[in-house]
């Protein structure tokens, strides 16, 4: 939770720092504040940039798309956004238009996370692999070839129309996913 939060939790700042000093709450960094020692480093990428968005590594793993745990956390931003200089965070700029489509709140037990949904994942996935390695890009594909029937097709291709070039993706959809 953010500072204003924990203040509102505690009810005045003397407080705050009673709950600190007793472990009923931690301060994980400036102006973040948790119930649990070790947050869930999604939920806290959520609380230092509300605005950003869980992509690509971060956001397979966390739908179990794959076991690979990443190394960095993948967050996708505006173009207009600052650069994070923190080394935990991979930070993929993006256009305005091309942020918000398919972002989504999930729950998770510490908190929220605003991450893409699984439609638009695989269109980040499809854009992004030329860059991925083969056998990591093949284990995903596996995976969304297991949960196609839970996936909307028509929204898949609603998120690839808003790219150019994009004759490409709807090739690797009907070749490799479906």
């Amino acid at each position: 939770m953010t500072y204003e939060q924990a203040l509102i939790n505690a009810g005045s700042a003397f407080l705050l720092h009673k709950m600190v000093e007793s472990k009923e709450l931690y301060k994980i960094t400036r102006g973040v504040y948790s119930r649990v020692k070790y947050p869930d480093p999604l939920v806290l990428t959520h609380v230092l940039y509300p605005e950003a968005v869980i992509t690509m590594d971060s956001a397979l793993h966390a739908y179990g798309m794959t076991d690979v745990i990443p190394d960095e956390i993948h967050i996708a931003t505006s173009r207009s956004s600052t650069r994070i200089t923190k080394q935990e965070y991979k930070q993929y700029f993006t256009e305005e238009t091309f942020l918000n489509p398919g972002a989504i709140n999930v729950e998770r037990d510490e908190g929220t996370v605003r991450m893409y949904n699984r439609e638009r994942l695989l269109v980040e996935v499809m854009r992004r692999q030329a860059s991925l390695p083969l056998d990591y890009y093949k284990e995903i594909i596996i995976s969304y070839r297991k949960i196609i029937n839970e996936l909307d097709i028509t929204l898949i291709e609603d998120y690839m129309t808003l790219f150019k070039k994009n004759n490409f993706m709807f090739e690797i959809l009907q070749r490799e996913v479906l």
